[in-house]
């Protein structure tokens, strides 16, 4: 796997494990941390043999959103006309949220600490999230004066609006429990160890799925969100049949009703 200079990128069998590297700083943002992101995600996406993605913090924390002084570090800005160097470079890591969010593999994120800003806009483009007691999020972005603008659209669409604009007008920060009440994550452990069992648990559940299905399936579900109705299901017609004519489907079949794994279920 590549090496980063704030990222870890390891393998284990079929699935990718990927930390954020900068605990001194809470695993704050900086650009140069977002683009090796981007990197990480297509390398990922472009990666057959990977199954899954987890991604997790260093040092207690997920990611503490924007690293204040590298933002304050500032290009001058620029001359009446002249597009602000500073659009791209932001914009940037919306493309890298798309690119989280749209990845065919299963997307884990271990929630501990803090996930504010950035943070909290990875955590909602992963597939599943699993919450420490000690984790919290936020938007506290425009009590400093700017906005969280790239994690937005993707916080909307997991929290719903009402809960959304709550957060964005009093900029407080949520528990984990609140959290779970929201649905951010979908399991809440007390400790570390209950942590690392059901982490444990999701991925033994994942690597029963059949990739390409599995692939399938998340890819309309994010679908509903722009689509309509009858394009999906005329997608999803078609996936279904594309994958039934696949060898896969007649073991899968087999194997099931003869209370047998499949090949692939073994990671």
């Amino acid at each position: 796997m590549a090496d980063y200079a704030f990222l870890l990128l390891e393998r284990r069998g079929a699935v990718a494990w990927l930390t954020f590297n900068r605990p001194e700083r809470r695993n704050a943002l900086t650009h140069g941390m977002m683009l090796e992101l981007e990197d990480v995600f297509g390398r990922i996406r472009d990666d057959d043999t990977c199954r899954v993605l987890v991604l997790r913090g260093a040092g207690g924390h997920f990611c503490a959103g924007g690293d204040l002084d590298a933002m304050a570090n500032m290009p001058p800005k620029p001359a009446s006309g002249e597009t602000d160097p500073l659009l791209p470079a932001y914009r940037q890591f919306g493309n890298a949220l798309l690119a989280l969010d749209g990845l065919p593999q299963a997307t884990i994120s271990v929630v501990e600490g803090s996930a504010v800003g950035g943070g909290f806009g990875m955590a909602c483009c992963s597939d599943v999230v699993v919450l420490h007691q000690s984790a919290h999020f936020g938007v506290p972005e425009p009590k400093v004066g700017f906005i969280p603008s790239q994690i937005i659209p993707f916080l909307v669409r997991r929290l719903g609006e009402g809960a959304m604009r709550d957060l964005a007008v009093t900029g407080r920060v949520i528990d984990a429990a609140e959290a779970y009440r929201l649905g951010i994550g979908r399991h809440l452990c007390r400790t570390g160890e209950e942590l690392e069992a059901t982490l444990q648990r999701l991925l033994e559940d994942i690597l029963k799925m059949e990739p390409a299905a599995l692939a399938a399936a998340k890819r309309l579900v994010l679908s509903c969100a722009t689509e309509d109705e009858r394009t999906i299901l005329d997608a999803a017609a078609e996936s279904l049949v594309g994958l039934l004519r696949r060898p896969q489907a007649a073991e899968g079949i087999k194997a099931f009703k003869a209370k047998a794994s499949p090949s692939w279920s073994k990671g």
